[in-house]
């Protein structure tokens, strides 16, 4: 079974686009009407869902990192920068773990891109 991602509100579009192009399974917190959720609320949407988010939030990863120390259960975050990649890198980056790593691979971690 392939990584299915949950792209967080500010995640452009181009990247959900590219990702979608490629045959990656994406939703969008928009998309599951989700875009107003607090961070806490939204990595638990993800993880209801079955999918691992994508995010450029610092305080979702923060959030992630305290579920960590907490050992609080989570799906898994994917996290980069806005400032650390590109929107193509990001969509290869991303196309590589949606299909090659597995749920249990992410699940109570972080990743970050770029790889």
């Amino acid at each position: 079974m392939s990584i299915r991602l949950y792209m967080d509100v500010h995640i452009p579009h181009a990247i959900t686009s590219g990702l979608r192009i490629r045959g990656v399974e994406v939703v969008t917190a928009q998309e599951d009407g989700s875009a107003l959720l607090t961070d806490d609320h939204l990595l638990d949407r993800a993880g209801e869902t079955g999918h691992v988010l994508f995010t450029q939030d610092d305080d979702l990863l923060a959030e992630a990192e305290l579920r960590q120390r907490e050992s609080r259960a989570f799906s898994g975050v994917i996290y980069v920068h806005q400032l650390k990649t590109t929107i193509g890198q990001c969509v290869k980056d991303l196309e590589v773990i949606a299909k090659v790593a597995k749920p249990d691979d992410l699940r109570n971690r972080v990743e970050f891109l770029p790889l």
